[in-house]
């Protein structure tokens, strides 16, 4: 009978998957923070936009977001698996990109005094993993299952290396931001992601 080697490839994927989505990436070009030093609220009459990735899938692969703002692309973080990024901006429908393997989006229409949460969400590529902003709706954000993914990533900020490896990188995330936007726009409205000024508080 082949039930019991499948019965076994069946629990080792469960094993395997298990420690996977447990794993941290290592924080590089990143400053980890305290929790209390965490500038999740935002300053007067800006939004605060989190950043947070809980999943270990891809935990060897970082994924960097930006915010695409007169037509350039402004380093919001880079996200390693179990870490959050805090970013302060100015109220208003903005533009966001997060760029791994390829590039993808999400806009924004932020009310100010508000903080938003959106998950990087990473996915097989054909190469090495790629990332996708999921915004957390205003219902989510009290249900324990998110309260538990917030809790369980560690703070971090950018810093010199952080300023110093967007510069390095621009050519390529602008080759991916010009690649993949077009593509992204023709999708049908309604399946683009989009953060809601209701889903702050």
């Amino acid at each position: 009978m082949r039930t019991q080697p499948l019965r076994s490839l069946a629990l080792m994927t469960l094993i395997i998957a298990s420690l996977i989505s447990g794993c941290a990436g290592k924080v590089m070009h990143m400053q980890e923070l305290a929790a209390d030093k965490a500038p999740v609220a935002p300053a007067p009459g800006k939004a605060a936009v989190v950043f947070l990735r809980p999943s270990g899938m891809g935990f060897a692969i970082q994924s960097s977001v930006f915010e695409v703002k007169d037509n350039q692309s402004l380093l919001v973080g880079i996200v390693a698996a179990k870490t959050k990024v805090a970013y302060q901006v100015e109220p208003g429908k903005r533009l966001f990109m997060a760029v791994g393997e390829s590039a993808e989006f999400m806009t924004a229409d932020l009310l100010p005094n508000r903080t938003y949460y959106v998950l990087v969400a990473p996915k097989m590529g054909l190469w090495k993993a790629r990332f996708g902003l999921e915004p957390v709706p205003g219902k989510e954000l009290d249900s324990p299952e998110f309260k538990s993914s917030l809790a369980e990533c560690k703070w971090v900020e950018k810093n010199a290396a952080s300023v110093n490896w967007a510069r390095g990188s621009m050519a390529s995330v602008e080759s991916k931001r010009t690649e993949y936007y077009p593509g992204w726009m023709k999708q049908p409205e309604p399946e683009r992601p989009h953060l809601l000024q209701g889903d702050g508080r």
